[in-house]
């Protein structure tokens, strides 16, 4: 189990996976489109994610064998925090803030809704525990909500959250 929550937390560090919008057969799918990184460029909802993972330099280990589980948030979710966040953060010089942010929404291993419910919280990649809540049917990890799940990928697994979560 501790094995499982720090692969959970792994993936909520690293928080630049995107999960397609349309994503409402979740677990459903027979074959993964590509790999996380994929899956995230080639939906328009995770646009900033995918900037954000590029500009941190983690594409290329969010592409590599894995598995990853990400709590990927959506472009509305980073719309939610104080404006300017989003710049700064992709600037050169703010690059650990950056990485230590997405690193936060990636747990290592692949960790999927039915483990998730399980949990009380994950150690994400970048070290940091995550908090896990289930009440009936909404899961939260800190203060994000899981919006859609198990959303498969060649090297893990995403899960969509409505906001962006900071580590402690």
């Amino acid at each position: 189990m501790n094995i499982l929550r720090k692969s959970l937390l792994a993936v909520l560090v690293s928080g630049v996976i995107a999960i397609p919008a349309v994503a409402s057969n979740h677990g459903t799918h027979d074959k993964a489109a590509g790999t996380i990184v994929e899956v995230a460029a080639s939906n328009a909802d995770f646009e900033t994610l995918v900037a954000a993972v590029n500009a941190a330099g983690l594409a290329e280990t969010l592409s590599g064998a894995g598995p990853f589980t990400v709590f990927a948030p959506t472009d509305e979710a980073f719309a939610k925090l104080p404006a300017g966040t989003v710049e700064n953060l992709l600037k050169p010089e703010n690059k650990d803030k950056l990485v230590a942010l997405l690193t936060y929404h990636v747990v290592a291993g692949k960790v999927l809704a039915a483990d998730v419910v399980t949990l009380d919280n994950a150690t994400t990649v970048n070290g940091a525990i995550a908090d896990i809540t289930v009440t009936g049917d909404t899961v939260m990890v800190d203060n994000a909500t899981v919006t859609a799940t198990d959303i498969p990928a060649s090297n893990g697994v995403i899960h969509v959250i409505d906001t962006v979560i900071m580590p402690k």
